[in-house]
């Protein structure tokens, strides 16, 4: 699915001038997430949109395909049939979702046409169980109660207190939810709030937290995130103005559900730390933050924690 986005991007954004997209890329870097009113999108036009597009949905599309994917692990024999994109835009997580789970039919709501209009473009022949709608994202949102899956990819940071909790409680009517943003600590802060707001509503968190209980992490002392590669491609490098091949998008996540859910035991929220004959892991689990330390005398449990990664779980406590 990532090699269809990729291809998808490049025939839509052939001829737009590379001088023209890096102009609009710079004001929505400037501009776009967190300062604009749910009332009056930036992305003003096809260029603006493209530009973003080119910009953005890589990264978009890795992260939430790494939320969506943590997300499948923990609801074993369960699959979606159909699923709502609040805030969608131009589609990156309808793209992400189908990866995860073929045949799902997806919906995305949208407050700015012109976003719409490219996510239609690019999705044609590809994505054939997806429709596009325009809806304003905030307060007065009304989500069916038999939506299976709910996402939500960095758009709480654009929304009035108001409107966020409000579009979170939309989110929360699904049997699944699952909420994506920056992977900085105004990011984490409000996935913390969501994911709260996600409890009270009767849901139980699945990732990447072992538990539904209160957060262990102090608010302002340290905040929770993960991180995605991105395979960058010539079209991605020339927008951004980048040299390497790839790119390591940060991310925070929830992802809270209504069915039956195997949350992890404990979860890796550092990247491991390699010493020898030790593999140091930090984690998260049921009684709060804590260390595992493998060592090369637990045999295959240490060969596996030394191909651990940032994110995952612990070997030997799945």
């Amino acid at each position: 699915m990532q090699e269809e986005l990729r291809g998808a991007l490049g025939g839509v954004l052939d001829g737009l001038p590379a001088k023209q997209a890096t102009a609009a890329v710079e004001r929505l870097i400037a501009n776009y997430r967190g300062r604009t009113p749910t009332d009056a999108p930036v992305l003003r036009d096809r260029a603006d949109v493209a530009a973003y597009a080119a910009y953005r949905m890589p990264a978009t599309f890795e992260a939430v395909r790494s939320a969506l994917a943590e997300s499948a692990a923990r609801v074993p024999g369960w699959a979606p049939l159909s699923h709502l994109d609040i805030g969608g835009g131009t589609g990156a997580a309808a793209w992400a979702a189908a990866d995860v789970w073929p045949g799902l039919r997806t919906t995305v709501w949208d407050w700015a046409e012109p976003a719409l209009a490219l996510g239609r473009e690019l999705a044609e022949g590809r994505l054939a169980e997806t429709r596009w709608e325009r809806r304003v994202i905030g307060a007065g949102l009304a989500v069916p109660e038999d939506v299976d899956l709910v996402t939500v990819s960095y758009v709480l940071g654009e929304l009035t207190d108001g409107d966020r909790e409000a579009v979170v409680a939309a989110a929360g009517r699904a049997r699944t939810a699952v909420l994506i943003e920056p992977g900085t600590p105004e990011g984490f802060a409000r996935i913390r709030a969501a994911r709260e707001q996600l409890v009270a509503a009767g849901l139980r968190v699945v990732a990447p937290c072992p538990h539904s209980a209160e957060c262990p992490i102090a608010p302002g002392e340290d905040w929770c995130h993960f991180s995605a590669r991105v395979n960058r491609s010539s079209l991605h490098r020339q927008v951004k103005g980048g040299s390497l091949p790839y790119e390591d998008e940060k991310y925070a996540y929830v992802a809270a559900t209504r069915v039956a859910a195997e949350p992890a035991a404990a979860r890796i929220v550092r990247k491991p730390q390699l010493r020898k004959g030790q593999v140091l892991l930090d984690v998260c689990t049921a009684e709060g933050l804590g260390r595992r330390t493998v060592t090369k005398r637990q045999g295959t449990v240490y060969r596996a924690a030394r191909d651990a990664s940032w994110g995952g779980t612990v070997p030997g406590e799945e």
